[in-house]
This record gives structure tokens, sequence and C-alpha cells, in this order.
């Protein structure tokens, strides 16, 4: 029996079974849905896309996987080369793992090992936001901050290792002024919350966080999974400002295979970077630099440069902005837009509730959460698909009928 994620397995209604995806659809037996969230806002190229088809099967002819202990493979290698010329600064060291989630706790097991190498073994404090998630194992969900989520970690008592903040500059100058000589490190996914209410928030508060992060001598990590390959309308949120750790996930695969990579800057690399055994990062996912994953990795940041994926991006906004445009009910407390996401959230969640079984109904996937009914479409999306998409969404709360729909 499969246990399904986030849900009571007791009462959940029955999943939708795909059994063909091609584009931007998914397909069950008896009907045609636009992908509305991406696979949990990973498949930005589509589904069975020829390009990233052929560079997993070309690798697969040769190997699938082989362990980084001891050896190393061409498609990590030629991965790492992209990463380091592709990303900003000196972003140019990737250690990589098999999920968004441990991707985090590699970064904040370095973050606090950094200064253990250092003898600053007083530095054992993260400072993170408030509504922040950051994955579900176990130090992730300690610096998240969603009950919805980590409730199980009540059992705990609340942390002392961490502090959470909100997206307010004076609370982070206080949080700076309280707590730098503790701080090993400052996390945030940056500009767009995803998880936590797809919440936005201005570049002006990471600046400043860099500022201070510099002057305390603070690591600064953006858990950029969710928003980097350009959800936030920005290429990646790095390249406004520059973190000492970065962590990409979910679209670094094109969504194909889990993969993901914690890359750190020369400054951190050097922190390890020693001829004692102790300096070492004890870590080591066995699909860490998988052959097929770093193959699909390649072909993904191919097409994302090849075809200016930016552009797409950015049409995509100027779009779902025209068509949400004066679009209100007193039902809804913001619509939110950024990059390639739109948010509706509403005062009482009972409100979206019957939304999915309605939307698949129209033609739609989509996994309204909570509050909070959104969409982060696969980039290559066309504006007919689109529009249906938002539509859809507004017509939910246009129509007279909805009672009789929800289930």
């Amino acid at each position: 029996m499969i246990w399904y994620p986030y849900e009571q397995m007791k009462t959940m209604k029955a999943p939708y079974k795909i059994v063909d995806a091609q584009g931007v659809y998914l397909y069950t037996e008896d009907q045609k849905l636009i992908d509305s969230v991406s696979s949990w806002w990973s498949v930005i190229h589509g589904y069975k896309h020829p390009e990233m088809n052929r560079a997993i099967q070309e690798q697969l002819e040769k190997f699938a996987h082989i362990m980084l202990g001891g050896l190393t493979h061409e498609p990590v290698q030629r991965l790492s080369e992209k990463l380091q010329n592709w990303l900003p600064g000196d972003l140019d060291y990737c250690f990589f793992s098999d999920s968004g989630s441990v991707a985090v706790e590699v970064a904040l097991k370095i973050a606090l090992q950094y200064y253990v190498n250092q003898n600053q073994t007083q530095r054992t404090m993260v400072l993170a936001l408030e509504h922040a998630y950051h994955g579900d194992t176990f130090k992730t969900m300690e610096v998240g901050d969603d009950e919805d989520y980590h409730f199980v970690l009540k059992a705990y008592g609340k942390s002392r290792h961490v502090v959470h903040i909100p997206t307010d500059i004076d609370a982070l100058e206080q949080a700076f002024a309280q707590y730098h000589s503790q701080l090993n490190c400052f996390i945030v996914e940056p500009l767009l919350q995803g998880a936590g209410g797809m919440r936005m928030y201005d570049v002006s508060f990471l600046r400043r966080a860099r500022e201070l992060c510099d002057a305390y001598g603070v690591l600064l990590i953006f858990d950029e999974v969710a928003t980097g390959f350009g959800r936030t309308g920005n290429r990646f949120v790095a390249d406004l400002v520059l973190p000492d750790i970065l962590v990409l996930g979910k679209a670094l695969t094109g969504g194909y295979i889990g993969h993901a990579v914690t890359v750190a800057t020369r400054r951190v690399f050097e922190g390890f970077y020693d001829n004692a055994p102790s300096q070492d990062l004890m870590h080591g996912p066995t699909f860490m630099g998988n052959a097929l994953a770093c193959s699909a990795a390649l072909a993904s940041i191919e097409l994302f440069e090849s075809q200016d994926y930016m552009s797409k991006i950015h049409r995509i906004e100027q779009i779902t902005r025209r068509e949400m445009l004066g679009f209100s009910d007193p039902r809804i407390r913001e619509v939110r837009i950024m990059g390639g996401c739109v948010c509706i959230e509403v005062y009482d969640a009972a409100d979206i509730r019957g939304y999915q079984q309605y939307a698949y109904r129209k033609g739609v996937f989509s996994r309204p959460f909570l509050n909070y009914m959104y969409a982060m479409v696969p980039y290559v999306i066309q504006e007919n698909e689109l529009v249906k998409v938002l539509t859809t969404m507004k017509e939910w709360f246009l129509e007279t009928d909805k009672l009789a729909i929800r289930e």
C-alpha cells in the first residue's frame, strides 16, 4: 500500500491516476489536464521533452549510477564545471545530494562545522524567517516555521538553536544586534516563501541581510530549491544578492529525477580545506552526483539558456498580471504575482475547499493548500493554456453554484 504525502490516509480522496504525460498536460483515463503546479514546481520544460529524454537515454547506455566515494565520472564533472561558470560570484564548490531537503541539511551542517573548524563553538544558532519551509527532514523542520507541516516537533519543545523573524528590516537588525555572536547562519527562501503561503517580499531585506552577515561574520544561505531557475522572475535571486551558500533542487533536473546541490563560495570551502581529517565534511548521500540526474541537469540548463527561458518567464508574468488585473472578491485577502508564480489567498480555507475537483472537471490539475490557491506553471506553457488556468481560478469565485460543486 502506498503511503501518500501530506494526507490522512483514512479519509483521503483517491488520487488521480496518470497514464501519460506530454508537454504541459497530464492524462488520466478520462481527462486531459494542464499541470498548473509543474509537479511541485519542478517540471519547467514540460513532460516527455525530447532533448531531456535523449540525454537520459544516452547516459543510460553507459551507466545509470556510480558512487562518488573514491570514484568520479564525466556527467558530474561537467555539471560542476557548468554550475561554477553559470552561477554568480565565486559560488564554485558543488556538493550534490538526492533531494532539496537533504541539500538544505547539508548547507546547515556546513554552516555549523565552518565555525567549529575555527573553534568558534558558541555559534550554534540559526536565524530564519517566520513562515519558513525548508523541507521535512529534522533540521530543516527545526529551521522551518509552519506547524501545519512540522507540528510533530512540539514533542521536543521550542528549539533554543533557532530564532525566527518576519521579513522586516527592523526585526532583522534587532536579531543581529542580540544574537550575532551566537549565529552561524541566516537561512532564507529569497523573495518568495513557497509552502509557507507563497509570501513575497522585497529585495531590500536581502541586501540588508547581506550587509549584516558581512559585518558580524555570519553565513548567508539562500534556499533556492523552489525559487531558482527563474521562478521569481530572476534567473536566481543569488544574481541580485550573493549568498555564501546556495541550495538548488526541483528544476535543477527539469523535474525528471530527484537531485539537488549545495554550492559554497571559496571562503566557505576553504574553511574545510586542511590537512587534518577532523576538518572534513563527513557527509555522503548514496545517490549524490547520480549520472542520469547530472545528464538531465546539463540538458535542462542547455534548454534554459538556448531557448531564452527568462523571456518565457517574463511573458508568463505579463499575461498573469493582465488576466488578474482588477480581479477581486470579498473572500479574497490578496492576489500575489511574482515571475512564474500567482497566488490567491483567501480569508477562510473553506472558500477554496473543493477547488481541486472543480479544476479537474475544467481540465486543470491544481493542488491548493490551506488558504492558498496558486499556480506555478511549466515555462513552456502557451498563452491560451495559461489563460485557461487563470480563468479557472477566477471562475471558481464567480460561479454562483460553487456550493453544489464542493464535496
